[in-house]
């Protein structure tokens, strides 16, 4: 969902250390490709192939109140192993390092299809993560390895056309398996995909040296960032549901938060390479462009796991049709992200970008908020392209802007950071939207005099409010109407967090 950066910790490693052993030929480059690009389709597409298929899932598992874990776990086990993977190949060798990754992926992805319960789905898909993380992130380490930077945007059209093919099929994909079969075969259509990604990557890295480059793995700062964002996930997932704002539970991660935060300041000043130097956040420019990473990746998890659950259960679709109906969000993603950057190229500058992105963004977030069960869909369509052009317009933007705003030996650092808080701002919004329907619409139910046993559970029959009584329907669906009213609502105050915290930033030229 989230295009691949343009370099990684790892890749501009290869880039210095790579130099003296290129040109490697055009068949080699191209076989090289051919076999990490299947890696990149595969990780790219479970981002998205399981959207359309959260409600069934939750339906099937007989569990609504955490749904959004479902996305979130991937997403941190992702993010806290992407550092890591990138400096054990520093030392080991890209082929060492993606073949296992391809295994465990696999393996978990078999395990994700036999779960039966949310816990368990949510743990193996954790699993997932882990393996997910070496797809993406030697991808595009093994590109620096056979691609001089300058020759690179030959092969770009290649590296975009993956992504957007992912982005795009993947919702249409996973809602046809989700009806036509069931939601497991979106886990296990992975087995045959990662078996061919790992016979042509197995035969293509092998014409890479491995070149051990001397480099320290901050473990401490990726387990103790996770932990502090983990805990702040699970007061968002839990407060007011679970258990009450006051209670021991929610306090204790409260206090856990805090504890892991003071300690991972602590932990970044004593790092000899920290995950995120300290020195970095006096780049006022850096810390802001990583900020409005975070928060434009937020909007984009947050809506991509919202939009299918409002066609499913309040407009009626099916998981196919509700997949259908989402590409023009994430298709508008990818011609933001595509109009951005010619655009950055020929004004030399992205904050004006960014600024105009996250005002569409916000924009078209607050004419989802306004969204009922009668809304067309072509008119919901409208609204979504505004805001998905609008926040895809951010992507490329923030990434450029932390490059450029990096001194040179803190560019690859700066591009780890923001990559890693991008995803934890996409496990933040998923969460935190998905808590915020949950809630709203149990609250709407409880209000109406039907009690506590309506929750979204209730709404499994055919994806939609399809109750006994009168009564009950109508309060139900204006309930839900209620929910993704303030969850889109919720997604438009981000955006326009991400235009304030753009605001006061210097607009630096880009270097040449």
């Amino acid at each position: 969902m989230d295009a691949p950066a343009s370099s990684s910790p790892s890749a501009l490693a290869a880039e210095q250390s790579a130099a003296a052993d290129r040109p490697f030929s055009r068949e080699q480059v191209i076989r090289v490709i051919t076999g990490i690009l299947i890696c990149m389709f595969l990780g790219a597409l479970d981002q998205t192939v399981v959207v359309p298929a959260v409600p069934a899932i939750a339906a099937d598992l007989d569990s609504y109140g955490h749904l959004s874990w479902i996305i979130s776990a991937y997403l941190l086990t992702t993010t806290a192993a992407t550092p890591i993977y990138g400096k054990l190949s520093d030392l080991y060798g890209r082929r060492a390092l993606l073949l296992p990754a391809i295994v465990w992926f696999m393996a978990a992805s078999a395990l994700c299809g036999l779960a039966q319960s949310l816990p368990q789905l949510v743990a193996f898909r954790a699993l997932q993560g882990l393996g997910g993380a070496g797809l993406l992130s030697m991808a595009q380490a093994a590109i620096a390895d056979v691609v001089a930077p300058r020759e690179r945007g030959r092969y770009q059209a290649y590296f975009s056309g993956v992504w957007a093919a992912a982005s795009i099929a993947g919702p249409v994909l996973g809602g046809w398996i989700t009806d036509a079969l069931s939601w497991r075969w979106i886990f296990w259509l992975n087995l045959p995909i990662g078996t061919i990604a790992f016979v042509l990557s197995s035969r293509a890295l092998r014409i890479l040296k491995v070149r051990r480059i001397r480099a320290k793995i901050d473990y401490a700062g990726a387990a103790l960032l996770t932990t502090v964002i983990t805990c702040v996930l699970l007061i968002l997932s839990w407060g007011g549901e679970t258990f009450a704002w006051l209670s021991w539970p929610i306090s204790g991660l409260g206090a856990a938060s805090l504890l892991a935060s003071w300690l991972l300041v602590m932990q970044e000043r004593r790092a000899s390479e920290p995950l995120l130097p300290p020195r970095m956040l006096g780049n006022s420019v850096l810390s802001l462009g990583v900020a409005a990473g975070f928060l434009a990746t937020a909007c984009i998890f947050a809506a991509a796991l919202l939009l299918p659950l409002l066609f499913q259960l309040l407009q009626g679709a099916n998981a196919s049709e509700s997949g259908t109906l989402v590409v023009p969000f994430l298709g508008g993603i990818v011609v933001g992200a595509f109009s951005a950057g010619m655009a950055a190229r020929r004004l030399g500058r992205c904050k004006a970008l960014m600024l105009a992105g996250f005002a569409a963004g916000a924009g078209g977030f607050l004419l989802l908020a306004d969204v009922g069960a009668a809304t067309s869909h072509l008119l919901i369509a409208l609204y979504m392209v505004v805001a998905s052009i609008g926040i895809g317009f951010c992507q490329p933007s923030t990434l450029v802007v932390v490059q450029n705003a990096a001194e040179p030996r803190d560019v690859g650092t700066a591009t780890a950071a923001l990559l890693f808080l991008r995803s934890m701002g996409g496990a933040f919004g998923s969460t935190l939207v998905g808590t915020l329907l949950a809630g709203r619409f149990a609250a709407r139910m409880a209000g109406s005099g039907l009690g506590h046993a309506f929750n979204l559970g209730v709404l499994r029959d055919h994806g939609g409010p399809v109750l006994l009584g009168t009564a009950a329907r109508v309060a139900a669906q204006a309930a839900l109407v209620s929910g993704f009213n303030l969850a889109f609502l919720t997604c438009a105050l981000l955006a326009v967090a991400g235009f304030l915290v753009t605001l006061p930033m210097r607009d630096l030229p880009l270097r040449a």
